[in-house]
């Protein structure tokens, strides 16, 4: 009877001393660009923002503009001297100074956006923003009359190059004879260099512009050209009210609120995160009322599905620049060939630098 009782007592003790154990959280975040950027930074930092609301976050706070590289390293060690003990690191380029300062703490947990290496305490994790991608080219390419879409993209790494690839997969979905016309920037952010990009597209005919950028200028200059855009990142209407179209947006706050309760229950283990548009960690802005509604209804239809997982983007058959069938019909491309994507399919009209 005693071992019953004593036994009983221990059951009853361990939600309590699970609690007991559970730490507090003090979380810093290292930005690429400025948290006013509108777009790829200004979405993370309103994540930062959610997850504040838990009870157990008692701090945050954020660097921002900081170059990739050796100054991300100084950034990064900064925040770990400071005693933040979940570090979330938010650009492509700070994948090895991540890694780097989390071999030296590793009381410490680290999480990489956007990036593919780990370690004991460092996962790394992103959304499936090519969905939102393809939804959003299912609009431009029922939008242009022109035929001609513009693209004004940053750097030619397989998230962009993904991106372009599923954008123009729903645009040639509504519109056969449409094509995407890419221009490069080798920027995130550079709102001049954007804006010249934008309209150089639309020099050459382009009347619907969108773009792989981290600020709306690409929008703004569609604006002042009374042409039509698709924005990114976030929900950018205010920039271009009359142009704007809809946009692939983030919502990281219900990946970084995750994250920090599996953290502060002890539960946290290093993986790669790739959650769909079915988390609603990526998410397709309201539409303009330009928009017509059997468009709406189609990619309400197209989301749905992709939501029950009744379809993929890259589903053959996919042809490639060239014409060559790339993927035979009814195939799909696996996680590890999305993820090295480097080539453009068919429909799109630029070239990949090396």
């Amino acid at each position: 009877m005693k071992k019953i009782v004593l036994l009983l007592s221990v059951l009853f003790m361990l939600p309590f001393v699970a609690i007991a154990g559970a730490k507090d959280i003090k979380a810093a975040f290292v930005y690429v660009g400025p948290v006013g950027d509108g777009g790829w930074t200004f979405a993370h930092d309103q994540g930062r923002i959610e997850m504040e609301t838990l009870p157990f976050v008692k701090k945050t706070t954020f660097i921002e503009s900081v170059p990739e590289g050796a100054d991300a390293t100084r950034v990064i060690m900064g925040l770990a001297n400071k005693g933040y003990n979940l570090i979330f690191t938010t650009s492509f380029g700070f994948m090895d100074p991540t890694l780097e300062v989390a071999s030296r703490f590793k009381d410490i947990t680290f999480e990489h956006c956007s990036g593919y290496k780990m370690s004991e305490n460092m996962g790394n994790y992103f959304g499936r923003f090519y969905q939102g991608k393809y939804l959003s080219g299912i609009v431009a390419g029922a939008m242009t009359k022109s035929n001609t879409i513009g693209y004004v993209a940053a750097y030619p790494i397989p998230e962009v190059i993904r991106g372009i690839n599923a954008f123009t997969l729903g645009v040639r979905e509504v519109n056969p004879e449409a094509t995407v016309k890419v221009v490069w920037t080798q920027t995130w952010f550079d709102p001049g260099l954007e804006r010249e990009a934008a309209d150089s597209l639309l020099d050459v005919g382009a009347d619907v512009l969108s773009m792989h950028q981290d600020t709306p200028a690409t929008l703004q200059a569609a604006e002042a050209r009374g042409k039509f855009a698709i924005g990114n990142d976030s929900d950018m209407r205010q920039f271009a009210p009359n142009a704007f179209l809809t946009a692939p947006i983030w919502n990281w706050g219900v990946l970084y609120k995750q994250i920090a309760t599996e953290v502060h229950n002890g539960t946290w283990k290093p993986e790669e995160i790739w959650w769909g548009i079915e988390t609603e960690v990526v998410k397709l802005a309201p539409m303009s009322d330009k928009v017509p509604q059997q468009i709406r209804d189609l990619v309400a239809e197209k989301k749905q599905a992709l939501v029950d997982h009744k379809t993929q983007v890259f589903t053959g058959p996919i042809k490639g620049q060239d014409g060559k069938v790339l993927l035979g019909a009814g195939k799909t491309y696996s996680d590890k060939e999305l993820l090295q994507m480097n080539f453009f399919i068919e429909g799109v009209q630029g070239a990949i630098p090396k």
